[in-house]
Order: C-alpha cells, then structure tokens, then sequence
C-alpha cells in the first residue's frame, strides 16, 4: 500500500511543507525509517535524530525544524502518526459470526445486540452479556456474570461467579477476575481457606493487562473505579477498592482491603501493603512498599515508602557513603596513631625511678 505525501497530509490532518509527490511506502521510527518511508518527532528533544535521520519525511509540531526534509506539521504529532500507522496497518478485524456453534452457552443466558461468542468459549448459567460484546476463544465466564455493553474478552479471560464488568472495557488474554481471595484460619493446625462469598465489580472503561488478577471479596465486592487502566501481571487483593482513572503499571501488587483514590498512579513493581488507604492523585513510585496512608498528591518512594522529599535527602546521604567510609577509616588510623603516641609519651624513660 502506496500513498503521496499530499494525500497523507490529508489522511492525518496536517499541513504539507516541500514537495507532496513522495510516494511513501510506510511509516517508521526516527531510527528504522528510510528514503521512502514517514516517521515522527513529538518534541525538541528529538530533533538531533529527526536530522540524521533517513526518513524521507516526517510528522511533526510546529516548532521543529525538518531542513530541506519535507514534513507535515499537525498540532497533536502522537495522533496523526496513530492515523498514519493506521492507514498502513489496518486493525485485523474479524467478519461478525454471531453466536458459534463451537461455543458453549448455558442456560438462562441474556444477549445482547451484535453479541460475539467465538469457537471454545464457555458461559454459564444466567449470565447476561450486553449489545456489542465480544468473547473470544478459551473465554471461561461462570455462572450469575454481567458484561456490559461493547466490552471485548480476549482469549483466556476467566470470569468466577457472579463477576460485573461495565461497559466498554477490555480485559486481555489470561486475565483471572473474581478468584477467591488469599484469606486463611488456622484451625486444628492446618489452614482453612476463609469462605469468599463476595464478588468483583468493574467499572466502565476498564483496561486489564494480560495475566492480571483481581480478587473476590470476602464478603462484599472488590471495587475497581471507571476509566481504570491496569497493566500486565498486576495483583488486587480481595476487598480492595480502586478508585477511578487509576493507573496501575506492570507487576503492582494490592494487598486486601487497600482503598485508593481517583487518579491515582502506581508504578511498576509498586507493592501496598493491607488496609492501607491512598489519597486522591498520589503516585507510588517503581519498586515502592507502602506501610501506611498516603496523603492526597503526595508522590513516595523507596521501601519502605516516604514521600519523595526525604527519600532524596537519604538517597543523596546514600551516595556519599562510600567516601564517608574511606574518611572513616582514614581518620581511625590517625585516632590510633595518636593513641600510640600518647601511650609511647606517658612511659618512664629508661634508668628513671619511681619517687
């Protein structure tokens, strides 16, 4: 697929600058990109390697200079070379098939309009799907279940009983949502797993990266907010309340009972300990363990976690410890020496009595 320069111009919104007849072959990054290909440059800081560049042409905001390169300018770069890859790269989008007949559905199923149950999914009894919804391959949805309308299930999802997810979210493949949670007694020696007669509950547009995890509650629902996107390989913990638009990245894991705000952001690896409420807007830095409450916008860091301010003090302290050391040691031996030479002073000269 070929298209001019002009044309792409068009396709993307922008404004066209030099010569329109380019015939571009595909769209590229900065350092991929060759003779007959478009790439892009979001900001200033990436305009050494728009220059040495082979990219025939580039998507960029007004205020980066491209030379004799010729150029689109757009106000929003990221969206117009979404437009571009798009033009190149369509999404593969499967033909409608209804209802399989490979799937499995169970009895007292509600669907919707335009519902999408591809070969080997498996619904249960008395689950209700909305209008546009799309379930994949392998999709495992238990009995009692509601999915609203125009979310998508990719292959391996598994939704226990009585799981809500609202409308136009998506959950990836392997996600696990409404499992039991990790609660349990001790009783004559052993541990006896806490009866988990909650559920989950998902707000509307929801993300849910691949092998994430949310727990059912013990009793209640585990909560997670509207507009919530959840990364890859992420742990909710039964009883958890997650706020809205939260951003929660790779390998996060909430232990149970936890309450977060609205927009709040946990970076990779963050872990947060139980019963623990986070503020609204706060961000948890990568690899943080937070013991305790955390104040609304208050950004922390470090394990345990404290706000960022005194973990720069620390960390600044930290790196002056290796020379701190050596003075140490330096001043140790001086300490000793002296030691020495006192001792060497107070001793009676040879042949001197005692009075």
């Amino acid at each position: 697929m070929t298209v001019t320069l002009a044309r792409l111009a068009e396709i993307v919104g922008g404004r066209l600058v030099g010569d329109g007849s380019l015939v571009v072959t595909n769209v590229r990054r900065l350092d991929l990109a060759g003779p007959t290909e478009v790439t892009f440059a979001a900001d200033k800081n990436r305009q050494n390697e728009l220059t040495a560049s082979q990219a025939g042409a580039a998507i960029v905001s007004a205020d980066i200079e491209c030379g004799e390169k010729p150029s689109i300018l757009v106000d929003d770069v990221n969206e117009a070379f979404t437009k571009a890859v798009l033009h190149f790269r369509p999404k593969r989008i499967s033909p409608q098939q209804g209802v399989s007949d490979l799937a499995i559905v169970g009895e007292r199923v509600t669907l919707g309009k335009n519902v999408e149950i591809h070969p080997g999914a498996t619904i249960g009894n008395d689950v209700v799907l909305g209008d546009d919804v799309t379930i994949h391959s392998g999709v495992q949805i238990l009995p009692g279940c509601k999915i609203g309308t125009q979310t998508v299930l990719f292959p391996n999802v598994v939704l226990y009983e009585d799981t809500q997810i609202g409308a136009r979210c998506v959950l990836h493949g392997g996600a696990v949502i409404g499992a039991y949670g990790f609660g349990y007694q001790e009783v004559g020696g052993r541990h006896k797993i806490s009866e988990q007669l909650g559920n989950v509950e998902i707000g509307d547009d929801v993300e849910i990266g691949a092998s994430s995890t949310i727990d059912r509650g013990t009793f209640g629902p585990t909560l997670v907010g509207e507009g919530t996107k959840i990364d890859n390989l992420v742990m909710i913990a039964h009883n958890c309340q997650i706020g809205r638009h939260n951003l929660i990245c790779s390998q996060v894991g909430v232990a149970g009972s936890t309450i977060t705000g609205d927009y709040v952001v946990m970076a990779g690896q963050a872990g947060i300990r139980d019963h623990v409420n986070v503020g609204q807007r706060a961000v948890i830095g990568s690899m943080s363990g937070v013991t305790h409450d955390v104040p609304d916008g208050e950004i922390m860091l470090g394990a345990p976690a404290t706000p960022v301010r005194e973990q720069r003090v620390k960390m600044a302290a930290l790196a002056k410890l290796p020379e701190m050391r050596r003075q140490f040691r330096s001043l140790q031996k001086q300490v000793i020496a002296l030691q020495q030479l006192q001792n060497a002073h107070q001793q009676p000269a040879p042949g001197e009595q005692a009075a």
